[in-house]
Order: C-alpha cells, then sequence, then structure tokens
C-alpha cells in the first residue's frame, strides 16, 4: 500500500506522525493549509482508515516512522 502513495503524501503522513499541525506540516513544505488538508483526506481514503491514530498505526507499521 505504501507505494500507492505519492512523494507528497509520505511526506506529509510522516510530519503529521511525528504530531506537527497542519499550519508547521505547511510551513515545513511550502504548501497552503489547504493542500495539507486534501493530502490528508486523500490519505484516509488510500490507507482506508478513519483518523489520525489510524496514519499513524499505519506509518509505524509501514517503518516510515520509528
Amino acid at each position: 500500500e505504501l507505494n500507492q502513495l505519492t512523494e507528497r503524501e509520505k511526506e506529509v503522513l510522516k510530519l503529521i506522525a511525528e504530531e506537527c499541525s497542519t499550519k508547521e506540516i505547511a510551513e515545513k513544505l511550502f504548501i497552503s493549509p489547504n493542500t495539507v488538508e486534501t493530502h490528508r483526506k486523500n490519505l484516509f481514503s488510500k490507507l482506508k482508515v478513519k483518523n489520525l491514530a489510524g496514519l499513524v498505526k499505519y506509518a509505524l507499521q509501514t517503518g516510515l516512522i520509528h
């Protein structure tokens, strides 16, 4: 499933898992907060998770974060 994510989605997922806020993610990646929200929605949809805990769990299971 990890290979179905774009590089940007992986970056956003990693930062979400590191407890960064939408605003912080937007600033780090030089994108708008709306774009961060869009990536987050796409991650929920692609990974079939319901909340941020599901995203973090996925990031841990796939080794995206340790």
